[in-house]
């Protein structure tokens, strides 16, 4: 009988040692279309936040950028891989664009496939999940909820998620570059992946613009 005990238990030991939930989490796929606004912590210190517009069927990506007493950027990224860096008051009045072509197109909803699990912890109050890949993307989601909460990258810029909304999208009317954006004279710029935005003198900080490097 005690025999019979002891291989019963071993039997239950492998069962549970077998199941799925012993596995290590892997990180939930994004909504192919959501809303989040996300407070940033820049390496200089500085502060921007990013009113991000994610909509994969449509193969677009809108970053509206307020950087602290700065003026509003609107960043409109597509997955041909151009992007529109622009800010709105006409041409001569205060507005300007700058086109800039990617090697990729925008991030897919589970870029963060192959990703190392590293455990959990206690990030902005919440017991998440966390993941890196390939040393350049720190992602927490919290485990209740499966909601992202923060992400990092390896140059210390730091993306907190105060609001995140699955299944809503921005109007069109919204995410149309203005007509100065089209100029003969407009410059194109050609990016790598790995490079940020650059409008004027003001660096752009785009947390999805760098994550293109993960899925080129």
């Amino acid at each position: 009988m005690k025999i019979f005990s002891n291989l019963l238990l071993l039997l239950l030991l492998f069962t549970a040692a077998s199941t799925p939930g012993n596995l290590s989490p892997v990180p939930k796929p994004w909504p192919e279309r959501f809303h989040a606004l996300l407070y940033m912590n820049l390496t200089d210190a500085k502060l921007q936040l990013s009113d991000l517009w994610y909509d994969w069927p449509r193969g677009r990506n809108v970053n509206i950028f307020q950087k602290q007493l700065g003026v509003l950027l609107y960043d409109i990224e597509w997955d041909n891989g151009t992007s529109f860096y622009y800010t709105l008051g006409g041409k001569g009045q205060g507005g300007s664009c700058e086109v800039m072509e990617f090697e990729v197109g925008i991030p897919r909803p589970n870029f963060l496939d192959g990703a190392e699990y590293l455990g959990t912890e206690v990030a902005d109050g919440f017991l998440c999940n966390v993941w890196q890949k390939v040393n350049f993307i720190w992602y927490y989601e919290d485990v209740e909820t499966q909601l992202p909460v923060r992400w990092d990258f390896y140059d210390g810029i730091s993306s907190h998620v105060m609001k995140f909304e699955a299944n809503v999208a921005l109007p069109d009317s919204i995410t149309q570059a203005p007509p100065y954006c089209f100029g003969e004279v407009q410059l194109v710029k050609k990016m790598d992946v790995a490079t940020t935005g650059v409008n004027g003198d003001n660096v752009i900080i785009n947390p999805f613009g760098k994550i293109r490097r993960l899925i080129s």
